[in-house]
């Protein structure tokens, strides 16, 4: 897995678009209309960073299993995110479910006027 491959994913998802508000390297994908949009993935280099769980210690599982992989996200992490790294110790098919479940728990929270057409719970 590399960044520009998640990147591809993240922007299949219905109603999804990259923004660059800090000038990073890489942007991040929100879901929904500007101004309203929320963060559903953080792309890095080395990496990505979800919402691994509705709350944190669902989000932790991640930890326990891929200990050398994934990390709690700083600032957010108490929240449930979690940085999830392209290394290879998790596989490409896990990272990519993994967006799809922090697209999922982002989208459920969103109102129901601004989730994307297209989008099923």
């Amino acid at each position: 897995m590399d960044v520009a491959l998640m990147q591809e994913h993240c922007l299949a998802k219905p109603g999804a678009w990259a923004d660059n508000p800090w000038d990073h390297e890489h942007p991040v994908i929100k879901v929904g209309p500007e101004g309203a949009a929320k963060i559903f993935a953080f792309l890095g280099t080395d990496g990505v960073g979800v919402k691994a769980g509705a709350t944190r210690e669902v989000a932790d599982e991640w930890l326990h299993r891929y200990p050398g992989a994934a990390s709690v996200m700083a600032y957010i992490g108490r929240s449930g995110w979690n940085d999830l790294s392209f290394g290879g110790e998790i596989p490409d098919d896990e990272l990519l479910e993994a967006v799809d479940e922090s697209y999922r728990l982002v989208v459920e929270k969103l109102p129901r006027k601004h989730r994307p057409d297209g989008w099923d719970a």
